[in-house]
C-alpha cells in the first residue's frame, strides 16, 4: 500500500479500536500467511448498497446494524422475518441494509458477509447474526477463525475467506462508507432505522407494522 493508503489505515485503526485497547493490527492475520496473496493496489473498490426488495417499493427502510450488537441480532431473528414476508417480498417496502462498525469484530463481519457476492450477501448476514453469541468470543484470532467458518459453511474457501479478510483497500473502502453514512444520519445507537427519512430506534414488530401501514397507506 502507498503512503496516503497507510495513512488512512492508521485513522481508520483509531475509529474501531476501543479507548485504552492495545495496538493490534486492523485486519486478522490470514490462517495460511504462505498462501495468502495481497490484493493488487489501485483504484479503492466499490462498496455497493445491500438492498432487500423491490427497488420501486413505495416506502423505504434504511437499517443501520453492528454485527457486534446483540440487539441487532435479536432484531434479525425475530422481527425482521415477519417485515420482511408482509412488506418487503410484498412490494410494499425497500429494505437497505448499512453496516455500522463500532470494533474491527463488526468490520471482519462485514468483509466475510460480502466475499461470495451481493447474491449471498443476506444469507451470510443471516448466519453471522444466528451465531453471533459463538463467533464474538475469544480472542480476536478466535474470533477471525469464527468467522471464517461462517464463511466455509456458506460454500467459501480458505483461500476466498483469506484474500477477503485480508484486503486492506476494501477495509478502507467500507470504514470510508460508513463515516459517509454517519455523516448522513447521525444515528445514536444501533439498530436504528430511517424510515422515509425520518429516523427511529429498536422497536417491537407491532409499532413497526404501525409505522409501514401509515407509510405505505400515504404513498398510494
Amino acid at each position: 500500500m502507498g503512503a496516503g493508503a497507510g495513512a488512512m489505515a492508521a485513522g481508520t485503526y483509531a475509529l474501531l479500536r476501543p479507548q485504552g485497547a492495545p495496538e493490534l493490527p486492523l485486519l486478522p492475520q490470514a490462517a495460511n500467511a504462505q498462501e495468502a496473496t495481497a490484493p493488487e493496489t489501485g483504484d479503492a473498490p466499490e462498496v455497493l448498497e445491500m438492498v432487500l426488495g423491490d427497488p420501486d417499493a413505495p416506502v423505504e427502510v434504511i437499517e443501520y446494524a453492528s454485527f457486534t450488537c446483540p440487539h441487532c441480532a435479536t432484531f434479525h431473528r425475530n422481527t425482521l422475518p415477519q417485515i420482511k414476508a408482509n412488506y418487503v417480498d410484498t412490494g410494499q417496502v425497500r429494505l437497505v441494509y448499512r453496516e455500522v462498525y463500532f470494533d474491527r469484530f463488526g468490520l471482519w463481519a462485514g468483509m466475510v458477509a460480502r466475499c461470495a457476492g451481493p447474491d449471498r450477501y443476506f444469507g451470510i448476514v443471516d448466519l453471522i447474526y444466528e451465531r453471533q453469541a459463538q463467533w464474538t468470543q475469544g480472542s480476536p484470532a478466535e474470533v477471525a477463525e469464527g468467522l471464517r467458518n461462517i464463511g466455509r459453511m456458506a460454500g467459501l474457501s480458505n483461500e476466498q475467506l483469506d484474500a477477503c479478510l485480508t484486503d486492506a483497500a476494501m477495509a478502507e473502502a467500507l470504514i470510508a462508507n460508513h463515516e459517509a453514512n454517519m455523516a448522513e444520519h447521525d444515528i445514536p445507537g444501533t439498530p436504528h432505522f430511517v424510515i422515509d427519512g425520518e429516523m427511529n430506534g429498536n422497536m417491537s414488530y407491532a409499532d413497526f407494522a404501525a409505522i409501514l401501514d401509515e407509510r405505505v397507506a400515504a404513498a398510494q
